[in-house]
Order: structure tokens, then sequence, then C-alpha cells
């Protein structure tokens, strides 16, 4: 009988832009973690910013299952197996449910090689299976496998191409990816509204996932400046937002509030759910701005111009609107289908829908979270959201900002 703890040694390469973005050091950390060792067996390193380093090295590990675990670390940091193999493939037993060793996907882009050729994954995202379909490869979720599907197994035959951290990564550089409430808002301003002109220059989509809070904080009316300004093509938002931003246009109120004077309307604490209810009676937002109901805000510049819009619901919401998808599924697929073709993606003050959203992403989709706690924005860069750039500031006063940047010159 073999024994479990026999070392075993595979080896791994790996190319790119290994010492700018301290791949090397996770690399070995890894190997050391797992109480396996690394012998370099070749190293070039990439004379200029442009070209690429180059490492081959034999890792062991104490038995195979140390090494699979091993491996499958490595080949998220960007290593791929050396030895030429196919990918290999299992076919699925039953609807939803992929072989026990399946490969679970990064937002990095990844490639399978098959038939000796390595092909590019499609529809790219972070906790999905790759299902390969003749000469094609697809990521898909678990409740979109099919019983027959050939889905990826292991770690051969798989190579994932990390999103380097350039010196002036997409010009933003000033800021990496630290979290800090001390930096001049206005210098992070400046520099999103240039990504956001770059991004319309070349034909590319913007998306925003927005909180409630846009709505409470006076931001509304310099969301509205946006979109009108056709920075916004998609929005992407809770019940809430849509609840607060048609109380405000039909009260003057958010929550009962009184936006302009901060002050508790009285019987205010009723206007939100009037406000359901005059878009219920309507029969939807989209109604209710044919009708003349709604004439103002965010919802209502989003109908009139156009933009894309998903409502997703919760537990907690009251009504809720027609308009919002209360079917998990169902709005999980209507925003990744709305995501389509996005290059930047805006994430203002809303900790859950900006998680949601960033798994649903590639690595390469900029990512900016605005919000007044460091720690969701922390939180949405450890969920693997690793370009996410952020800002800690008040969405009110970000919005303010921003409007009034991308007006100027």
């Amino acid at each position: 009988m073999t024994d479990p703890r026999q070392p075993v040694t595979e080896v791994v390469e790996a190319e790119g832009h290994l010492i700018d973005s301290q791949l090397m050091n996770a690399m070995f950390d890894t190997v050391v973690r797992h109480d396996g060792a690394f012998d370099v067996l070749e190293f070039r390193i990439g004379r200029t910013n442009d070209e690429p380093s180059f490492v081959s090295m034999r890792v062991t590990a104490p038995g195979a299952p140390a090494l699979d675990s091993l491996l499958a670390e490595l080949v998220t940091l960007g290593c791929r197996v050396a030895r030429a193999e196919d990918a290999h493939t299992v076919p699925a037993d039953r609807d939803g449910c992929a072989p026990e060793d399946f490969y679970s996907t990064t937002n990095h882009q990844t490639s399978v090689r098959l038939a000796g050729q390595w092909v590019t994954v499609e529809r790219q995202r972070m906790d999905a299976a790759i299902v390969v379909d003749g000469a094609r490869a697809v990521c898909r979720k678990l409740r979109e496998i099919r019983k027959g599907d050939a889905i990826v197994c292991g770690v051969h035959g798989i190579k994932i191409v990390p999103e380097f951290q350039a010196r002036d990564r997409l010009g933003f550089a000033f800021m990496t990816n630290e979290i800090s409430s001390e930096r001049r808002v206005e210098v992070g301003v400046a520099r999103i509204a240039d990504m956001m002109r770059a991004a319309k220059q070349a034909g590319d989509r913007i998306a925003f996932v927005a909180g409630p809070v846009v709505v409470h904080t006076g931001g509304g009316s310099y969301f509205c400046d946006l979109i009108r300004s056709g920075y916004v093509d998609v929005l992407l938002a809770g019940n809430a937002l849509a609840v607060h931003d048609v109380e405000q246009a039909l009260y003057g109120t958010s929550l009962g509030v009184d936006l302009e004077t901060g002050r508790a309307i009285e019987g205010g604490h009723r206007h939100h759910m009037r406000a359901i209810n005059a878009i219920y009676r309507a029969g939807g937002l989209r109604k209710a701005v044919e009708s003349g109901v709604l004439k103002s805000g965010v919802m209502y510049e989003c109908i009139k111009r156009n933009v894309d819009f998903v409502l997703a619901g919760s537990i907690r919401d009251d009504g809720p609107l027609p308009d919002t998808v209360m079917n998990l599924v169902e709005a999980q697929d209507r925003y990744t289908a709305s995501l389509q073709g996005v290059k930047l993606v805006l994430v203002l003050s809303t900790m859950l829908h900006g998680i949601g959203v960033g798994n649903m992403l590639p690595a390469w989709v900029r990512l900016v979270c605005v919000d007044i706690n460091p720690a969701v924005v922390t939180k949405l860069a450890d969920r693997g959201s690793s370009q996410t750039i952020g800002i800690v500031t008040d969405v009110g006063g970000f919005l303010h900002h921003l409007a009034g940047a991308l007006k100027r010159p």
C-alpha cells in the first residue's frame, strides 16, 4: 500500500509581472504554508516594465492529497502544471450538481487546454464551474449545470492570468488598494471622472450599484445629472432605493425626513408607504412616468433616458414595488445579464448588492466602491474583488463632486 505521506512532486510554471505584483512571494509562501518545498529550476526576470518574467519550479508536498491542495492554490496565483495535459472533464451525473473535484473558478482570465490548444473560458466570473462544449469552455453557476455536461475537474490543463498590479494601473496607482478616509476626496473624484470620460469615449458601458443612502444624503439630484449626461448605462439596486426616490419625488422626504431642512415631517413616517401605493395604483414605475404621476427623481430619469435598471428585492422590503424582482435566482440572472459589456462599475453605499455584483464581474472590469464605512470597502476587496478601488466618504458629497467634475472640461 502506498504511504499517503510519501513525498510527491510536480513542476509548475508561471509567467507575467511576477515581481511587480508580488506573486513570486505569494507562491513561495503558499508552498511553505502547505508544508511543502520548492526548487526554482529557471527564472527569467523581465528587463523592462512591459516584458514579463518567467519562473519554473519543482514543488514537493507530503503526499498526493497535500500536493493536490497546494496545486489548487498555486493555480489561482497564476501557476500552471508544466506537463502538457488537456483539461480533465467528468460528465455531471445530475442537474445542478458538479463532480466532487470540479474546478471552482476565480474572476481572473482563465484558459483550459483542449485538444492541445489553450481555449479562453467565456463568461468569466468567480465561484462557477467550467463546462466544455465542443471547442468552447464556459463558466456556469452550479444551478445552470445539466446532467451530462462535461465539467472541468482538477487543476491540470488550467491556466489563469491574474490582473497584475501595474505601477500606474488604470491611472489609479495614487490610491492602490488601500482604504483610507484621509485622502482628499476631490483627488479621487477627478480620477474617477477621467475614467468615466475615457469609458464613454471608448464606447464602453458604465454601471452603478446604488443603495438608498444616495437619496438620504441628498445625492439623488446629482445622480440624476449623471444620468442626463449619459454616464449611467445600467442601474442595479434594491427596492429601497426606488421607494425612497419616489417618496422624495412625491413628498420631498426620505423616510419621512425633509431633505431640504433635515427635519422629520409630522406624519412623514407614512410617506414611503404612500409612495409604494401610488406606484401600485399607477401600475408600476414606467406607467407612473407615462401617466405623469412620477415627474422627477432617479427612477424617472432612468425611464425617460432608457437606462437599463434592475431592482432586486429582499425579505425586509415594504411593498415591494411591482417592478422589484423578488425571485432571488431571477434577480441574480438579470443582474448578470445587465453587466455584460460593462467595463466600469461604481458601487455607492450598498454592501450586499456591491459584493453580489463583485462576484459576477471578471477581474478586468474596474470597480470603484464609495462608502462612509471603510469596513464595507475592505469587505468587497476581501471577497475576491481585488480590483476594487475604495473611497471612504459620504456618498452624497461624492456625487456632488463627481457631477461637478464631469461638467468641467
